[in-house]
């Protein structure tokens, strides 16, 4: 079961982010939660300056990029090639958000990597998550990254346990996953590439890669057409 939560596994489309070196080395894709801040001041200053603009300390966007008056980026943060920010998008820095990617309105980012093409387009927290190519956040769908008793966040796999060692993690996703409208991804979810989150789930654990997850005691196969 672990091996399926690893980064090789989640993410076939690795060059589908800027962030790609930042994994180089780890085996979970939650290991590099810690230094995402660091890679982004790093990584930042090599941007070429005729493609991104650095409006603030550590802030990096690209020229291509549409960002709305009233949206909010502290640092630090790299905004990619068109990718969109909308009106009211709170991102509250260690964020890199992908080309192409949607930061809809009213959407608050903390600690993440978007890759390519993902898109948070309504009412989304997204926190100490990694969200693969193309994965999409329906309306009001967050990520929950603290446990309400404090304690470190454990994954669960089925009857395996694997200490991460992190307070703060919410949700790893794999490529192209969908998460319905209004769910809740709680501390230490791992979504499998390919996967369907019903609307209003409250997932936790481990959703196998192309499966369709309609409550805890129902999680399905997806069906070839």
């Amino acid at each position: 079961m672990s091996e399926q939560l690893t980064i090789k596994n989640l993410y076939n489309h690795m060059d589908e982010t800027i962030a790609k070196d930042i994994f180089e080395g780890a085996t979970y894709p939650w290991e590099i939660l810690p230094k995402i801040s660091g890679f982004i001041k790093e990584l930042g200053k090599t941007l070429p300056a005729d493609e991104y603009d650095q409006v603030g300390e550590d802030v990096w966007i690209a020229k291509s990029a549409t960002v709305f008056q009233t949206a909010y980026i502290h640092g630090p943060a790299i905004i990619g090639k068109n990718a969109e920010v909308r009106q009211c998008a709170f991102i509250r820095g260690n964020a890199i958000v992908g080309e192409g990617a949607v930061v809809g309105n009213s959407t608050e980012l903390k600690n993440v990597i978007l890759f390519n093409k993902v898109q948070v387009p309504h009412y989304n927290y997204v926190g100490d998550s990694i969200l693969g190519y193309k994965s999409h956040m329906g309306a009001g769908s967050i990520t929950s990254n603290v446990k309400s008793d404090k304690k470190l966040v454990v994954v669960k796999a089925g009857d395996e346990r694997i200490e991460t060692g992190l307070k703060k993690f919410g949700a790893m996703l794999g490529d192209e996953v969908e998460v319905g409208c209004g769910s809740v991804l709680n501390p230490g979810t791992v979504i499998g590439s390919h996967s369907n989150i019903y609307p209003l789930s409250s997932v936790r654990g481990v959703v196998p890669a192309k499966s369709i997850y309609k409550n805890k005691n129902e999680v399905v196969e997806k069906t070839e057409d």
